[in-house]
């Protein structure tokens, strides 16, 4: 918007409380964060003897500033949603749907599947959960399993495999953030401390198999179960489109793989380009990239076998854009919101200035930094935003003799932090992709993935705590998850206990 920013100092947290705050109290997402993102404008223009219409202004150029820098990861979300339209329409998806009906006939094994495929597509976080979402909705939603379920299921493999898979467009961002401490060796050392992704994916497999639930999750699930048979016959009376299995197989994979080939062509690999720095270039180019080609082969494959007409083709297109509409809406007033903190009032600056105003030993700062990346990352809804303020700070303030120890372990916790913020934060855009994959109400899925994230967040920070003395990454890995399966012993316990004694009432009444 080429506005100078300002030092709002502790004025420069309240947008994004406001908006969270607001968007859990009220259930209504859209006009928390325009208010939030009104807040910031408002606290810019008074400390700069401005006037609340400029706020107002601002407030929209902010907008279309981040629309126009976020332009191909606007058109690759309306292709991806034409796409998975015209799939469904075509009948591929039910024909997928009672193919794999037939194999996974469980809900553990198709709560495993989805984690599986999960940790499979890595390359970048939003693809993961779109992708998988569309694969993996009609099966869930015939094992009765919760789309509230399915989404944390999709966020909890999204970022948290990408944090620490050394070929994906994270990985290359972190690396150019500590070239000075080893580029993408340093990213590769920092995998074993990075405890939120490992215990999150742990945690993932733990539900999975023993399909167990506590806190909204545990309601969520149980509701889903009990849908009544008039649902069903619902369900059962929706047109059932001609297609087979294939037409939704070939179209994802073609989406796949031209994505990833995208990637590499848009950031010069076939140039000479290493792959892993070609991919991170530009990663939504290449994503839209494949989208469309994915979109190609869809058309190239249903209207000669007749499948559906050109209008139904083009129809299911534009009704493909429409389901995107939402998302869009929350994902630019996020982004705007965002914008507001990082580029005009110093929301970044001001935490990371104050985690250089804490003098405590050095064994103390991954704990610390774990827990300033992680309200940072949920103020402002965004990891990379996080870890790019962060990572430089922290390699300063290891960079003498005594910190050295500590500088894997603490570059660790700021991007396990980062992670878990992004995670549960309700204007993180990979929160939004995530309850879209899942087509679950976007709220409800921050409400029922809080509880479990945090969880493992607290058992991180207790395991930075052993970090930042042990300075062994495989100690501080077996102390955190004896801690996590601890916790989770206790909460089965207490579940069990209170099922007895529900029960234990009902015989006396």
């Amino acid at each position: 918007m080429g506005l100078e920013m300002i030092e709002a100092g502790w004025l420069s947290i309240l947008p994004p409380l406001i908006a969270i705050t607001l968007a859990l109290i009220t259930k209504e997402v859209y006009s928390s964060l325009f208010l939030g993102i009104f807040t910031g404008m408002c606290v810019y223009c008074f400390s700069t003897g401005g006037n609340i219409l400029q706020a107002v202004t601002f407030v929209f150029d902010m907008m279309a500033a981040k629309i126009g820098e976020n332009g191909y990861m606007i058109i690759f979300l309306v292709l991806l949603g034409s796409l998975v339209v015209v799939v469904t329409r075509s009948g591929g998806s039910d024909a997928y749907g009672q193919w794999a009906g037939k194999r996974i006939k469980n809900k553990v094994s198709a709560k495993l599947a989805t984690a599986c495929l999960g940790l499979l597509i890595f390359v970048d976080d939003g693809f993961n959960c779109l992708t998988v979402g569309t694969v993996m909705r009609p099966i869930t939603d015939k094992c009765k399993i919760s789309r509230e379920k399915l989404a944390y299921l999709l966020d909890a493999t999204a970022a948290p495999v990408c944090i620490i898979a050394p070929i994906s467009s994270w990985a290359v961002a972190v690396a150019s953030e500590v070239e000075e401490a080893g580029g993408l060796n340093a990213f590769v050392r920092t995998i074993p401390y990075n405890l939120y992704a490992i215990l999150t994916i742990a945690m993932v497999f733990f539900l999975s198999i023993a399909d167990f639930d506590f806190g909204p999750m545990k309601k969520a699930e149980e509701e889903r179960r009990e849908e009544t048979a008039a649902a069903k016959e619902e369900e059962n009376r929706v047109k059932k489109g001609k297609g087979s299995v294939a037409d939704l197989i070939v179209p994802v994979v073609t989406l796949i793989v031209c994505a990833i080939l995208g990637m590499a062509y848009v950031g010069g690999f076939f140039e000479g380009k290493p792959f892993t720095e070609a991919i991170g270039a530009n990663p939504t180019a290449g994503l839209t990239l494949g989208t469309f080609a994915a979109l190609i082969v869809a058309i190239a494959m249903y209207i000669p076998r007749r499948i559906m007409s050109l209008r139904e083709f083009m129809t299911g297109v534009i009704d493909g854009i429409k389901t995107m509409i939402p998302a869009l809406t929350i994902l630019i007033l996020a982004w705007a919101l965002g914008g507001v903190c990082r580029e005009m009032i110093g929301t970044g600056l001001f935490v990371s200035h104050f985690v250089t105003t804490i003098h405590l030993p050095f064994g103390f700062l991954p704990a610390i930094v774990f827990a300033v990346a992680a309200f940072l990352s949920f103020s402002m809804g965004t990891a990379w935003g996080t870890f790019g303020i962060l990572l430089p700070i922290v390699s300063m303030l290891c960079a003498g003799e005594a910190g050295a120890a500590v500088l894997i372990p603490s570059l660790g916790a700021t991007l396990a932090g980062s992670v878990y913020g992004d995670h549960c934060s309700p204007i993180s855009d990979t929160t939004i992709l995530a309850s879209t994959g899942a087509q679950c109400g976007h709220l409800r899925h921050v409400e029922t993935q809080l509880p479990y994230a945090t969880l493992v967040a607290v058992v991180c920070f207790c395991g930075y705590l052993v970090a930042g003395f042990a300075l062994n990454p495989w100690i501080t890995v077996a102390v955190s998850v004896l801690l996590l399966l601890g916790v989770f012993g206790i909460i089965c316990f207490l579940e069990r206990r209170g099922r007895q004694e529900r029960k234990q009432c009902v015989h006396d009444v």
